[in-house]
Parts: structure tokens; sequence; C-alpha cells
């Protein structure tokens, strides 16, 4: 694992994976490689993870660059998995230097281990954190 790249690049990216790996992910499914696109083009940075000129992983920070920050859709394909390179690509994206001083940077994730590792911890006033869901925006067959 030594070998892999990251690139912040977007016109690297291999949309057609990433799709692929979101649409089939729990937190996006179905979405269409438009939706992928139209969040990546809104994001402060994005990562893209490639092996052997393959990629490997993808992930996605919005930010205001100064208060805030959310992590999302980070994906390492299966073969890759326990390896330590989500930890690698997170740990990456979160030193851009577009991000690197927001005070803080929050997540959802089912895998709390991995982002405990890198400094996150359970919110905690989670009494505090609210969300606001518009489940009619799931509904991916509108294009964006």
């Amino acid at each position: 694992m030594n070998d892999v790249e990251f690139s912040f690049d977007l016109a690297r990216v291999d949309w057609e994976r990433v799709t692929g790996w979101l649409a089939g992910s729990y937190w996006s499914p179905g979405i269409t490689r438009a939706h992928v696109e139209q969040g990546a083009q809104a994001s402060t940075v994005v990562i893209a993870a490639f092996l052997g000129g393959e990629q490997v992983g993808y992930a996605r920070v919005l930010s205001d660059t100064v208060r805030f920050a959310y992590l999302a859709d980070v994906y390492v394909a299966k073969a890759q998995r326990g390896q330590g390179l989500a930890r690698r690509m997170i740990a990456a994206l979160l030193a851009h230097p577009r991000i690197a001083g927001v005070v803080n940077c929050y997540l959802l994730t089912g895998t709390p281990a991995v982002y405990h590792s890198l400094g996150f911890a359970t919110y905690p006033t989670p009494e505090r954190f609210m969300v606001r869901s518009n489940p009619d925006a799931l509904d991916f067959t509108k294009e964006p």
C-alpha cells in the first residue's frame, strides 16, 4: 500500500467507478453519476486514491473553511480494505490547506474505529446535534 497515490484533481476521478460505489452504499443507494458529480463540484475538497493507476478510494469534504467541515462519501474498494488506506486517505484529505485549520470536522459513520484513530470522538452533546431530512431528495431518478 506504500505505492498509493492521492490526487485532489477532479479530472482524474473515475466517475463511473465512484458512482457504482456510492449507488451501492447504504447512505446514497441508487445515486446517479450526475448527482455524484454535482456533489463533488459543490465540495470544498475531493480526494481520490490510486493504486497502479486504478482508482481505489474516494472521499470529499464540504466546509466554510473556518469553523466547520463535513466529511462525506468515504469509500475504499473492497480489495483494499483493512490495509489502512481509509486512514491514510482521510489524513491526507484533512491536511489539505483549504480545510486544515477548520475548528470542527463532522461526519456520520458506520465504522467509528477508523475515525477514532484520526482524532474523531463521539459528539459530546448529541442532544444539540439535529438533522432535517428531505426524503423526497432521495429520488435520484430526477436530474440534478
